[in-house]
């Protein structure tokens, strides 16, 4: 903490053109409110986490981008890995609530939920960034 609290002494100084011990602690307290806030109710967490491995990213992809259900089957082929790598990250997609599942005698279906939807469509929709 003695390392943040010194840069964030500098930031304030160059801020506020005068700095003291009080703004510091102030500031800190600000965003040990921010933080406290931000991650109460980290709800949104697994959303984001399960989208980080390749397979589980490009199967959510392709049930939001298409109109239909489709089967394990049917979803293999378009990510190169095994069917039940593909029902494992199919389990981790339901648990985070991106994918549906509904089973019709022996087969299991998928599509996206409108979260996922609803995610993919927002990201789609950003201006891209000159960087």
């Amino acid at each position: 903490m003695a390392g943040s609290s010194t840069r964030i002494r500098r930031l304030l100084a160059d801020e506020l053109d005068n700095c003291c011990e009080e703004d510091v602690e102030q500031r800190l307290d600000e965003l040990r409110t921010l933080a406290e806030t931000a991650f109460n109710d980290d709800s949104t967490r697994p959303v984001f986490a399960v989208l980080g491995n390749e397979t589980r990213y490009r199967l959510a992809r392709v049930l939001a981008v298409t109109d239909e259900e489709l089967c394990v089957c049917e979803l293999e082929p378009l990510v190169d890995v095994s069917e039940s790598a593909v029902s494992h990250a199919l389990s981790d997609l339901v648990d985070a609530g991106l994918v549906a599942r509904r089973k019709d005698g022996n087969w299991r279906y998928y599509e996206a939920t409108a979260l996922a939807e609803t995610l993919f469509e927002t990201v789609d929709q950003r201006e891209p960034t000159d960087e």
